[in-house]
């Protein structure tokens, strides 16, 4: 079934509030926040339609909705406008992974390091040779979603469990450049409320693989995707130059 114009507009506002809340949000939230000219009960009514179509869910504990994986990808694909880094950041990302573009092993630290910094979430990175490395534990550390000791062992053992992260970077996917995994993708039953986006580099046999951020599935994916796909290119540029 086909969104109503109306229905997109509320369907974002909720997912970019739940992004910054991490909380299930109401028809009052959304009455009083923004400006979309219809009463609470009408809002009410769209929420009550979206979440038959599968796009929220409700969670027991409360009046509002938080929106499912499908509603995620429908806003990463079509909804949301992607903010790119600025030059100043794009140069400080370059400098703090340059002076390790000899060494490959300490490239890669030096790449998991830089992103966990600047995107505030776990970053992670495997080569086709197997190697995995990761920086930005502390990160998850301070996300609701994360609050819960059993989500955060299974991140901690998925990043253990070299062939289950390998598997799932070499997965088939289309040609965007930029991949996106939600809750069950993940291949654990409790990283339902987990996400990870990753993108490949390939500069020769020796030096291709795929890196990115993991954390909760409300992350800021604006912010997020182009951050990746820059890391990502990045990587090329400095391997194919080396």
């Amino acid at each position: 079934m086909e969104l109503t114009d109306r229905q997109i507009k509320i369907l974002k506002f909720i997912i970019e509030e739940y992004m910054e809340s991490a909380e299930a949000v109401g028809s009052e939230t959304l009455e009083k926040k923004y400006e979309l000219g219809i009463s609470p009960a009408t809002i009410r009514n769209e929420m009550v339609a979206l979440t038959k179509m599968g796009y929220l869910h409700q969670p027991h504990t409360s009046a509002g909705r938080t929106p499912t994986k499908e509603a995620l990808k429908f806003y990463v694909d079509q909804l949301m406008e992607e903010k790119k880094l600025s030059v100043a950041d794009e140069v400080a990302a370059k400098e703090k992974v340059w002076d390790a573009r000899f060494d490959f092993d300490k490239l890669m630290h030096q790449a998991v390091k830089a992103l966990a910094e600047r995107s505030h979430a776990l970053a992670v990175a495997a080569t086709k040779k197997g190697d995995v490395y990761h920086a930005g534990y502390a990160n998850i550390l301070e996300m609701p979603e994360f609050y819960d000791i059993d989500v955060t062992r299974a991140i901690l053992s998925m990043l253990d469990e070299t062939n289950r992260l390998l598997e799932l970077f070499s997965r088939s996917f289309g040609e965007e450049p930029v991949h996106l995994l939600l809750g069950d993708e993940l291949g654990y039953e409790l990283l339902e409320p987990c996400g990870m986006v990753f993108a490949e580099f390939n500069a020769g046999p020796e030096k291709s693989g795929s890196l990115g951020v993991i954390g909760p599935a409300r992350l800021d994916y604006p912010r997020i995707i182009p951050m990746v796909k820059y890391f990502g290119n990045l990587f090329e540029e400095i391997l194919k130059e080396v």
